[in-house]
């Protein structure tokens, strides 16, 4: 079992300002899981510990972010509650499908999958930003499906997920972004709570690491929070992609040298 004894300084260089970055990235253009997961991996993290413990500080951070949501009133709660849910229901299943893979198999498939997904997250499409009449019930069965889909994947894997979840909610349900966004914290942090429950029972989170890179997550998130204001966006993403190569070689090099 780890603990704060086994807690090596240099593990916190490496992750807490990448967790930092990977809010950071988030707030503003999404797919900061990206980074904030390849860094718990290039610190040596083992594969199923470094998914448990990034859900942590991934769930502290998007409960905050989902709390200024709710507070501005950019929550749907028929649609948000619905999407919550299912997304649970998804993530558990996921959780529970990546725990009986074996660890090696999980570092492979989540640094082969690491350039494809940041593929997807960095060549996302326009959003839908006005309201398309649609039947609430059709809306509401999209969000169900959709929800328990990608809360599947985000209990197995997870980086990408808030934008993937947007993107259906918009192009299949025709949600403005806005509201979109409210649904995807919802749907996102339910996910993320199911999947830390279902990896903490089974010991593998890093707590005390986790607990310490949520306070570099918030504060990433709230200082992007501001840059969006900005037009962050057009630094943020070639910054992510040098970080996501570094992080990738990193890896890669661990694991076949």
């Amino acid at each position: 079992m780890l603990s704060f004894a086994t807690l090596e300084p240099m593990t916190l260089l490496i992750v807490c300002p990448l967790v930092f970055l990977a809010m950071l990235v988030d707030a503003i253009s999404g797919g900061g899981g990206l980074i904030s997961l390849t860094a718990y991996l290039a610190a040596g993290i083992p594969a199923h510990v470094a998914l448990g413990t990034n859900k942590l500080s991934s769930a502290i951070a998007t409960l905050v972010a989902t709390g200024r949501f709710i507070a501005n009133g950019f929550v749907n709660f028929k649609l948000g509650v619905l999407a919550a849910v299912f997304a649970l229901l998804g993530s558990f299943l996921g959780a529970k499908i990546a725990l009986s893979v074996p660890d090696g198999v999980i570092q492979m498939i989540m640094v082969f999958a690491l350039p494809v997904v940041a593929f997807f997250v960095l060549r996302k499409k326009v959003l839908v930003d006005v309201a398309t009449d649609i039947p609430f019930k059709k809306q509401a069965a999209i969000v169900a499906l959709f929800s328990f889909l990608i809360g599947g994947y985000d209990g197995f894997y997870g980086p990408g997920t808030g934008t993937f979840m947007l993107i259906a909610f918009s192009a299949a349900a025709k949600i403005p972004s806005k509201e979109g966004s409210g649904i995807v914290k919802c749907a996102n942090l339910a996910s993320n709570v199911a999947a830390l429950i279902t990896f903490a029972l089974n010991g593998m989170v890093y707590w005390e690491l986790g607990l310490i890179a949520a306070i570099f997550g918030v504060v990433g998130s709230y200082v992007g929070s501001g840059l969006v204001l900005k037009d962050g966006s057009k630094v943020i993403r070639p910054v992510m992609l040098i970080v996501l190569a570094i992080l990738f070689v990193k890896v890669l090099s661990d694991i076949f040298l």
